[in-house]
């Protein structure tokens, strides 16, 4: 198996041991973090309806005034307290944070601390 092959699996495999336990319920939705090369996404999601509370992303007009790159901790910090924002405007505080396939470290803990300091609880 060639490496980039076995990377993938890895990372699919630490996405199935994440997701297993983590359910977002209309109380508490799940805060799901993506991270591309470029740039950095996050949703609020009740998985019990299967919609989108609320959303933020690099890719967003409002936010490419605010950052340079998408795909850096500045970016992520950004993204994290506009989710924040965003989620608290719809009446959401607590959310299960979802890293999926990512370490919990860089750009993902950068956001899930953004976050927090913004008045999200997890």
């Amino acid at each position: 198996m060639n490496h980039e092959k076995q990377i993938g699996l890895q990372r699919k495999r630490r996405l199935w041991r994440v997701r297993k336990h983590i359910r977002g319920t209309k109380d508490r939705p799940r805060l799901c973090v993506v991270r591309s090369l470029k740039h950095t996404y996050a949703q609020v999601i009740d998985d019990t309806k299967g919609s989108t509370l609320a959303s933020a992303a690099t890719t967003e007009k409002a936010l490419q005034g605010q950052v340079k790159y998408g795909g850096n901790k500045a970016a992520a910090e950004a993204i994290g307290r506009v989710i924040a924002e965003r989620a608290i405007a719809a009446g959401i505080k607590q959310v299960c944070f979802d890293r999926g396939g990512a370490k919990y470290h860089g750009r993902v803990a950068a956001l899930a601390e953004s976050a927090r300091k913004a008045g999200l609880s997890f």
